[in-house]
């Protein structure tokens, strides 16, 4: 769509299942999207010509993502793996693996692109090393499954919200939890489903349903 009018430009449609989950190149020169039938699908956003497909899972796409230079793709599937793919061949580069198989369905790169997070569905989020593929740290805090994860934009701090109603701060070098700010039993608590940091890093902004919050991140 043009954003600017709200006119179609285009459709990009394929003959195989439903897709699940779409997201754009940081450039916006290509769009991934990811279908029920296991695969991703890469296509030039300007002409809506298929470029070629990720084939390697084999459950249902349930997030993918770009890194920020736009030359790495993750993926998370219904097959509980996290894959990750070299955009310009479609190469799978590797398949993550830490002390569990029960992948969540979210993935995100921090703005630096050194970091991968994941979700699990106890509540427990997983950072990774991209350019090893290790897992560096897991952060235990949250009690049910997260909804929402984001990076500030120096990649130093993390913010997540789950169903449990809380959503939290962490540092992201130590894996340490630096604050609570929603608690489960206060009037205003709500859980949140989208969540983002400000260009500046300083303010934090949450919504659900008709609701947007928004809050301090510095003090």
């Amino acid at each position: 769509w043009d954003v600017a009018s709200g006119r179609e430009l285009r459709a990009l449609t394929q003959p195989r299942k439903a897709m699940e989950v779409v997201a754009f190149s940081p450039d916006g020169h290509t769009v991934v999207s990811g279908s029920e039938d296991n695969t991703l699908t890469l296509w030039d956003a300007a002409s809506g010509r298929e470029l070629r497909t990720l084939t390697g899972h084999s459950g249902s796409i349930r997030s993918a993502a770009f890194s920020p230079d736009g030359r790495t793709l993750a993926s998370v599937s219904r097959d509980a793996t996290l894959k990750v793919w070299d955009v310009a061949s479609g190469r799978e580069l590797r398949t993550l693996t830490g002390p569990s198989q029960d992948v969540g369905p979210l993935v995100a790169f921090s703005p630096d692109g050194r970091i991968l997070v994941s979700t699990r569905g106890d509540g427990r989020l997983i950072l990774w090393d991209v350019a090893s593929g290790q897992v560096l740290r897991t952060l235990r805090g949250h009690t049910f499954n997260i909804l929402a994860v984001a990076f500030s934009p120096d990649s130093l701090t993390l913010l997540s919200g789950a169903s449990d109603y809380e959503l939290k701060l962490w540092d992201v070098a130590s894996g340490r939890e630096l604050r609570a700010l929603m608690l489960k039993g206060r009037p205003e608590a709500f859980y949140a489903s989208a969540i983002a940091f400000s260009p500046d890093g300083r303010t934090l902004v949450a919504g659900r349903d008709k609701t947007l919050k928004l809050w301090d991140a510095v003090s």
